[in-house]
C-alpha cells in the first residue's frame, strides 16, 4: 500500500516536471525553435486544429522558422493564428510557405522572460509540494486506520521528502538551463 502511494506521488511529480518542460518550450529565446508554435491552434474548417497537424515545421537557421502548410486554403488561417498569438512575430507568406523571422531579444525583454520562467518554475515547485502533502496525508490516514505502523509511516514520510527534494532539484536545474538560454546573446 505504501509503495503504491509513493509510486503515485512519483508519477504525479514527474508530471509536474514534464508540464514545466512543455511550458519552457513555449518561451521564446533568441533562437528559433518549432516548440514556440506548439500552443498555436488554427481555425481549420470550423475546428481548432494544432498547427503541427496542418504544416511541416522546420528551422533552416537560428533566426528563422519555416512553416510549409499542406493545404493552400489553410495558409490565411495559419497567418491569422500566428498574428493573434502572444508571440509577437510577423509572418511572411510565400505561396504555401510561411516564414517567421525571430528578432533578437532586447535586454529588457530577456529580463521579463527570466521573471516569467522563474514564476513557472515556482508553480511547478508548489505542484510538487502539493503532491508531497497529499501523499503524507494519505499515510497519516493509513496510520489512523491502523493499517500502517508508526515506524513505517515515518520511513515513508522520509522517502516522500527525498522524492520531493530530488524533483525540486530537477526543476531548479531546468530553470537555470532555461535562464542561461534566455540570457545568451
Amino acid at each position: 500500500m505504501v509503495e503504491e502511494l509513493l509510486e503515485d506521488g512519483k508519477r504525479r511529480m514527474d508530471g509536474a516536471i514534464e508540464a514545466l518542460r512543455s511550458e519552457f518550450g513555449g518561451v521564446r529565446t533568441g533562437r528559433a525553435s518549432t516548440a514556440l508554435l506548439d500552443r498555436i491552434y488554427v481555425d481549420y474548417y470550423g475546428a481548432r486544429t494544432p498547427l503541427k497537424q496542418l504544416a511541416n515545421l522546420s528551422t533552416p537557421d537560428a533566426r528563422l522558422i519555416s512553416i510549409t502548410v499542406f493545404d493552400k486554403s489553410a495558409v490565411n488561417g495559419v497567418v491569422r493564428a500566428i498574428q493573434e498569438s502572444d508571440l509577437g512575430l510577423n509572418p511572411n507568406v510565400d505561396g504555401t510557405i510561411v516564414r517567421l523571422n525571430i528578432p533578437t531579444l532586447t535586454e529588457e525583454r530577456r529580463k521579463d522572460l527570466v521573471r516569467l520562467v522563474r514564476s513557472m518554475a515556482e508553480e511547478s515547485r508548489v505542484a510538487v509540494r502539493n503532491v508531497r502533502r497529499d501523499v503524507i496525508q494519505d499515510l497519516k490516514e493509513l496510520k489512523k486506520e491502523g493499517e500502517l505502523p508508526e515506524d513505517d509511516e515515518r520511513r515513508a514520510e522520509d522517502d516522500v521528502q527525498k522524492l520531493t527534494d530530488s524533483h525540486v532539484e530537477r526543476i531548479n536545474e531546468l530553470l537555470s538551463h532555461k535562464e542561461e538560454e534566455i540570457l545568451e546573446v
